[in-house]
């Protein structure tokens, strides 16, 4: 069989995926950190970056269930390219607005949401890629090297944005984004992906298959329950993750290099969160390390809102805690929804979770930004690290979520 067959040479195939979307995540995270500086130094408002996170959420949480569908009767391989294609063209556009100095913040919005249109097409297909080129006992691993590039993105991004906008200004940062997509594009070129067989559909049936996928969820209790928890957590830590500029510039009264300080060590402590996965691969239950990393997040992010102002170096510690759960929790919840459903539904199972994730998390972000315009920056962070905290602790208890271990 043709992916039987493939396991035998999944090393070699994830070196070359990840040494292309190295290049591609990495030049991503500059670009999106530099045009994040740019909106809080140009209006210094919660709000305006609450709807820029909106507009690169929005296009994936409508698109999702339909991208997924898409994703399923397509070549994933083609697929991808076609859309880290599409983000490099929409970068491009970016680079070339502020190169003739017409920029507005309305065309930014409309741009990261065409952006994120390629985003919908291409987080599914990668994620459900992933099962047909290694075999299960290495996808905690997988996850983990994942973790891993994320990481390296997330602590040279910001170093990298920051730099970029101040010394060479967004057209510079926006075209190195789209050197990245080309070169990850290049290095897909050369992996080959198996075909999940699938039977052929008919447009009409697009809704169809939707709801199938919807209900295939729905029938395993434990992923619905571990979904549900995520929505909640989801809805609060989001509005954090928008506003995180606006507490070093603001409460802490910071610098945008304190800002990529900051953006820098969360990333470090993704790095060692998943250093961690990749070399110990731990053998402890899926769900026991979800709710361990979540309960981590949740306490480093309260502990940050009952800081002084003039402890910043505490908050710093903090946001490497944060970043060192991060992956207790993304990567585990991946494994499992990649080894609790058939391959051939997995596009959908991501794209419509990832869209039901995140549409709470959008609603959230509507009243963060006022909310922290009103009553600080730092009360955002305690009441969402109770409340993720409490949540935590809740999917813990579920029995349904406990047993989902025995599936597999």
């Amino acid at each position: 069989m043709e992916i039987n067959k493939q396991l035998h040479n999944w090393k070699k195939e994830f070196a070359i995926i990840w040494s292309g979307q190295l290049f591609s995540i990495l030049s991503s995270a500059t670009a999106q950190f530099a045009i994040v500086l740019w909106i809080g130094i140009e209006t210094g408002s919660a709000e305006a970056l609450a709807y820029a996170t909106i507009a690169g959420l929005l296009p994936q949480i409508v698109l999702g269930p339909f991208a997924g569908v898409f994703v399923d009767r397509w070549n994933r391989k083609w697929t991808m390219i076609g859309s880290d294609l599409f983000v490099a063209f929409c970068s491009a556009l970016i680079a070339l607005f502020f190169y003739l100095d017409r920029v507005e913040l309305w065309a930014i919005y409309i741009l990261l949401t065409l952006r994120s249109i390629g985003g919908a097409f291409h987080a599914p297909a990668m994620k459900s890629t992933v099962p047909l080129l290694a075999p299960p006992s290495a996808l905690v691993r997988i996850a983990g090297v994942n973790e891993i590039i994320q990481s390296i993105s997330i602590i040279c991004g910001p170093i990298l944005g920051a730099i970029g906008l101040l010394q060479f200004g967004m057209s510079t940062v926006m075209l190195l984004d789209v050197v990245g997509a080309v070169f990850a594009c290049t290095a897909l070129a050369f992996v080959h992906i198996p075909k999940v067989a699938q039977t052929v559909q008919s447009t009409k049936s697009l809704i169809r298959e939707m709801a199938g996928g919807a209900s295939i969820i729905l029938k395993n209790r434990g992923v619905s329950w571990l979904m549900g928890c995520e929505i909640v957590i989801n809805f609060f830590v989001m509005p954090i993750v928008a506003v995180m500029p606006l507490m070093t510039l603001q409460y802490f009264k910071g610098t945008p290099y304190q800002v990529s300080l900051i953006e820098g060590l969360y990333g470090l402590g993704l790095l060692f969160g998943g250093l961690a996965l990749s070399l110990w691969n731990p053998k402890i239950k899926k769900t026991v390390l979800i709710v361990f990393g979540f309960s981590a997040l949740g306490i480093a992010l309260a502990i940050c809102g009952v800081l002084p102002s003039a402890y910043f170096a505490t908050y710093a510690v903090m946001t490497i805690v944060q970043g060192l759960a991060v992956p207790f929790f993304t990567g585990p919840y991946t494994v499992l929804v990649q080894t609790q459903f058939d391959p051939k539904y997995l596009g959908r199972v991501f794209s419509i979770s990832g869209s039901i994730v995140q549409l709470p998390a959008m609603l959230g972000l509507l009243f963060a930004g006022i909310l922290a315009d009103n009553i600080g920056v730092e009360k955002i962070f305690l009441i969402g690290g109770i409340i993720v905290t409490m949540t935590a602790i809740f999917l813990g208890s579920i029995p349904a979520v406990r047993r989902l271990e025995k599936r597999t």
